[in-house]
């Protein structure tokens, strides 16, 4: 059962929050496809992607409100709850439209209008329960999972890479992995990455096992060390361009690369699935979904931002971009130390978050696997302690040990699973959840109402949904 959220913060803390959330280790993947995709073709593309995403954000908003008012009729309906313990937004102005078949509904209108709150944290996964069928329930948590497990071979992929490319040879290409490490030694560089993804594997994945839980101070830190780093990547890109000029020349456009880009973009841009937890908290919900959508906008400036300096000051980039500047700036001591921090930095965020998703992970197998309708702790120490938590970490580090190629996982990641969980999975749910709230409560429009209310809003997202998976499909039938 979902519970009121007691612990609160201001708006500016939940909207830093979201930025945080979204900016991660995908940022590091545009650069490079940024540039293969051609500039002026990426900047439009990625200003149309993530204009979709926050359409697919107020969805969610939407679909958590109709949540929220499902659950409180319900239980008033059953007399779990008396009408006065309804919470209502005092900050709000309620808005009602209704129609001429409607009016028998105008005298409760307001009523029903303060049921439709984001008091209560629920998330996806419960919103999906209550709207969809078994079905759609089970397709829900597969692409979730399936989502989660990309995102941990991504992030063993990353570490492996980032590890290398601070430890071998500096001469060495750093897609050529058949190249020895060091010239007096015969291990090759995919002998030590795959060396290196299990030593990640076996540090990192045991607290995958615990319950362990992201802290402020911990989550703090990690935010520090990551916009200390993406400042440093921006600065010393700029410089780079003003000192040498453009060193890079990408392409106006480039068709051929937009699947990489596309799937980059959508994978940068996540933060659907973990939405309910930040927004929930916000104390002062007025004008929500604006506050958003300059948060978008920021979030789109800076992707341009690093995108655009990376793509001109580098003849060529890394699909890791921070693997870039291990060497740029080695001529001072100081200059070794900043590009080591820049090389290593990934690390840090990729070992904190790498056992939290796992865990989310396997709570999401649990939901998909056990039977929630009784009590999960009847299954013995060995099935929720052992199995599940191994099942979140062994396959992601097995995909990790076959293959270093980032790009290919992003796309991957990012197009299939990454395209259902931010794009379809919110289309669905609200589509459902306005018709269930419809036959409750009468065509009502709350402050919560996604601005994109017309259906022809789900109808294109869905559409685009189908043209990135069928897009991508053909290009990796072509370069089979």
């Amino acid at each position: 059962m979902p519970q009121a959220q007691t612990d609160q913060y201001p708006p500016w803390v939940g909207l830093v929050y979201v930025f945080n959330l979204i900016v991660g280790t995908g940022a590091l993947t545009l650069p490079a496809a940024f540039a293969a995709a051609g500039w002026l073709f990426s900047m439009f593309l990625m200003m149309f992607l993530a204009f979709v995403s926050f359409i697919t954000v107020t969805f969610v908003i939407e679909s958590m409100a109709c949540a929220n008012a499902t659950i409180k009729w319900r239980q008033l309906r059953t007399h779990k709850i008396d009408e006065s313990e309804v919470p209502v937004d005092s900050d709000s102005e309620e808005e009602n439209i209704t129609t001429e078949e409607t009016a028998i509904l105008q005298q409760n209108s307001r009523r029903f209008c303060r049921f439709y709150n984001l008091s209560t944290k629920v998330e996806l996964g419960e919103i999906a329960a209550l709207y969809l069928t078994e079905i759609g329930h089970t397709l829900f948590f597969s692409s979730l999972c399936i989502y989660l497990f990309g995102d941990l071979a991504i992030y063993a992929v990353a570490s492996g890479k980032t590890l290398v490319n601070l430890s071998c040879n500096e001469d060495n290409s750093t897609e050529d992995y058949d190249v020895r490490c060091w010239e007096s030694s015969d291990i090759t560089r995919m002998d030590m990455y795959r060396i290196y993804v299990t030593l990640f594997a076996l540090l990192v994945g045991p607290f995958t096992y615990f319950n362990v839980q992201k802290t402020k101070y911990l989550q703090l830190f990690t935010i520090s060390i990551r916009w200390f780093a993406f400042a440093i990547m921006v600065s010393l890109a700029a410089i780079r361009l003003i000192n040498h000029g453009p060193q890079g020349h990408p392409k106006m456009i480039n068709l051929k690369e937009v699947p990489a880009l596309a799937g980059s973009s959508v994978y940068s841009f996540m933060c659907h699935h973990s939405l309910p937890g930040l927004i929930a908290p916000i104390s002062n919900k007025h004008h929500l979904m604006p506050k958003l959508s300059v948060d978008f906008l920021l979030i789109f400036s800076f992707y341009l931002l690093l995108a655009m300096t990376g793509s001109f000051a580098f003849e060529s980039l890394d699909d890791l971009y921070s693997l870039n500047f291990i060497h740029m700036t080695n001529s001072t001591f100081f200059g070794k130390i900043i590009g080591f921090f820049l090389g290593a930095f990934p690390l840090f965020p990729m070992s904190t978050s790498f056992p939290i998703i796992a865990i989310t992970l396997q709570s999401n197998l649990k939901n998909l696997m056990l039977d929630q309708s009784s009590d999960t702790a009847r299954y013995n120490f060995f099935i929720n302690h052992l199995v599940f938590p191994t099942m979140a970490v062994l396959p992601p580090v097995v995909v990790a040990l076959s293959t270093h190629n980032i790009k290919y996982l992003v796309e991957i990641t990012g197009t299939y699973a990454g395209v259902i969980v931010q794009y379809v999975v919110p289309a669905v749910l609200v589509l459902y959840a306005r018709k269930q709230c419809a036959r409750d409560f009468g065509p009502i429009k709350h402050k919560y109402s996604s601005p994109f209310r017309n259906s022809l809003w789900i109808m294109f997202v869905i559409a685009w949904s189908i043209i990135c998976i069928i897009f991508v499909t053909v290009d990796f039938m072509l370069n089979k």
